[in-house]
């Protein structure tokens, strides 16, 4: 992606590998996850995806063993390999982990804060 198209995004994609799953009602896919920011996630389509765009479903992604970020999520697009979820609801402590992997991955804190911004205009 180009710096200017980059620049054009109202949240910093930060590309990230953490065991990462989504489920909806009873059916559950382990994914690969591509990115995250805060608000939402790319992942890499599963083969044995079947998925339905008109309901919502949950992501998990596990940053540690006692540490995850969980987030309700609606598919945005199915691209080819790649699935876009947005995010609808994360609950306080998800994001709180999320903000500071965002953080840390960033490296700037004005950047943080326009994201943050961002997030608040939604």
């Amino acid at each position: 992606m180009s710096e200017t198209a980059n620049e054009r995004r109202r949240f910093h994609r930060i590309n990230f590998d953490a065991a990462t799953e989504v489920a909806q009602g009873d059916k559950c896919w382990a994914v690969e996850l591509h990115d995250v920011s805060l608000k939402g996630l790319l992942v890499m389509r599963p083969a044995d995806w079947a998925g339905d765009p008109a309901h919502p479903f949950e992501a998990c992604i596990r940053l540690s063993d006692e540490i995850q970020v969980r987030m309700d999520v609606d598919l945005a697009r199915a691209e080819g390999n790649q699935l876009g979820f947005i995010c609808r609801h994360i609950d306080l402590d998800s994001i709180s982990h999320l903000r500071r992997l965002v953080e840390l991955n960033l490296g700037d804190e004005e950047l943080l804060e326009r994201d943050l911004a961002a997030l608040g205009e939604q």
